[in-house]
């Protein structure tokens, strides 16, 4: 199939070898995150590796650009990753990328890093922006470094690089935009869906569905309200966010005859193109995270940003005329953020400054500054946790660095291995990793210690027997998780260094 950014594809990999840097905003189905990267690989000495902000962005673009270049092409997530010894183009998720990074490595053998989706300015976004720009000016002048996304606010990023951004225009189908009556804003986030649902069939739905819902709980409480209405019109009800496994995220994204409805979390803002939908309808929520209890990540409910809101109604227009039903009243619009705030500004930093410490990045040349107070309460954390001491990363740091955890739970697990009982330390870290577990873990930290024995007693309860799982809040599996987890972990405690 053409598409857009097929005609531009000489003058951006020209652009981007001569200048070693390009800015690049290309609209929703331009190709650019499955055309440009291949073109990079042709003219780069070296790996290419496409950063996504998430996994499932990740795999699902690597294994479509797979499907026509081969073993060329791999992926690397989070406890799992797919290459060959010919894979030369990585789609990854940014938080690999870092942890090498953060390592000193100097990305030896990588000729091209292509930071995908920028906009979405997750933390590790930036640090990756931070370390790759600072590798650039020092060690690896040769590296080249792309930066491109839908809705990007492109004039910072041409001036952070010193080029001149490039736009493209994507092959967009006009979307006719409707919101919901005011009326029924005080009802639950389902039966939001559901009336909009039922709208969209009144007006004759004749492709798929695509419902952006804030996360797992909603797509779950949308599906029972859904059911029997899916039932009686034929339509197939099938959830993706970045959870599931693979047979079922195909499922969700894979063509059908029969008419999908995919209850999707923003997971599908940015991902490959999903096939016959001509209509979306939109929650204009996503969790954010946020710092919780145990100054751990945790997730916040927020309205979505206009820049956001337009990128899930375009999801309608790619392949045909379509339309998106906002489940808002339209005054809602004019007071949303036209674009989501950097991480770097709300989150709580003490991972990135001890990133930032164990690259030896001491004075980082920041696109958007953080807040000095958050700044220092991140360095004081570190000093609390023995991993820097006047000013320099310590062997208790380093290791930190290592792990893929937040710096407070890599202090538990070490801990646990120097007492001892790293297999318990390993058990009780991936409890609290696992955002099912956290959930139910939280609400008893506000009253005192957090009983990890009876969350253990109950995933056991719960294994194997994914009714009894349901019962109890629990996504299909989790139970599974925490044991595949707790074990890699255990591999990376007794392990003197982690491979990225």
């Amino acid at each position: 199939m053409d598409l857009p950014i097929d005609a531009q594809l000489p003058e951006l990999v020209r652009r981007a070898t001569q200048e070693r840097a390009l800015v690049l905003s290309a609209d929703p189905g331009s190709g650019k995150t499955t055309r440009l990267p291949p073109a990079l690989l042709e003219a780069t000495v070296g790996e290419v590796w496409v950063l996504e902000p998430r996994r499932l962005a990740a795999k699902l673009a690597a294994n479509y650009v797979a499907e026509i270049h081969g073993d060329s092409v791999g992926y690397h997530v989070r406890f799992e990753r797919s290459r060959r010894a010919s894979t030369r183009l990585i789609y990854a998720t940014e938080g690999i990328l870092l942890r090498r990074l953060a390592s000193g490595d100097d990305l030896t053998g990588v000729g091209a890093v292509v930071l995908d989706e920028f906009h979405e300015r997750h933390l590790e976004t930036d640090l990756c922006l931070i370390l790759l720009e600072h590798l650039r000016r020092t060690r690896r002048p040769d590296l080249l470094l792309v930066v491109m996304s839908a809705t990007l606010d492109a004039g910072p990023l041409g001036d952070y690089l010193g080029v001149e951004p490039v736009h493209i225009e994507g092959r967009r189908f006009e979307v006719a935009i409707d919101y919901q009556a005011p009326g029924r804003r005080d009802l639950r986030v389902e039966d939001r869906v559901l009336d909009g649902v039922r709208q969209l069939l009144d007006e004759g739905l004749d492709g798929h569905a695509l419902v952006f819902l804030p996360g797992v709980g909603e797509i779950r409480a949308s599906e029972r309200v859904l059911r029997p209405l899916a039932e009686r019109h034929g339509l197939a009800l099938l959830p993706l966010h970045g959870r599931l496994d693979v047979s079922d995220t195909r499922r969700a994204i894979g063509p059908s005859s029969q008419r999908k409805l995919i209850l999707a979390t923003n997971v599908a803002e940015s991902s490959v193109t999903i096939d016959g939908v001509d209509a979306v309808l939109d929650a204009g929520l996503a969790r954010v995270p946020q710092v919780g209890a145990l100054g751990l990540p945790t997730l916040e409910l927020r309205p979505v940003s206009q820049a956001s809101s337009v990128q899930r109604a375009n999801r309608a227009g790619r392949q045909r005329a379509g339309r998106c039903l906002r489940l808002y009243p339209r005054a809602e619009w004019g007071r949303r953020p036209r674009r989501e705030e950097p991480a770097i500004l709300r989150e709580e930093l003490s991972a990135a400054a001890l990133t930032l410490f164990a690259a030896g990045v001491h004075a980082p040349r920041w696109l958007d500054p953080p807040p000095a107070a958050r700044w220092e309460a991140a360095e004081r954390v570190l000093a609390q946790l023995g991993a820097v001491h006047d000013g320099a990363l310590t062997e208790v740091g380093r290791r930190l660095v290592t792990l893929p955890l937040p710096p407070r739970l890599g202090r538990a697990l070490l801990e646990g291995g120097r007492r001892g009982v790293g297999p318990a330390a390993a058990e009780a870290v991936a409890l609290l990793a696992e955002p099912d577990v956290r959930q139910r873990v939280e609400p008893v930290e506000e009253a005192g210690p957090c009983d990890l024995g009876a969350v253990r007693e109950l995933l056991a309860e719960a294994r194997g027997d994914a009714r009894r799982q349901r019962q109890l809040g629990l996504r299909p599996h989790a139970a599974g998780q925490v044991r595949r987890v707790a074990a890699a972990l255990l591999r990376a405690l007794d392990a003197p260094r982690v491979e990225p």
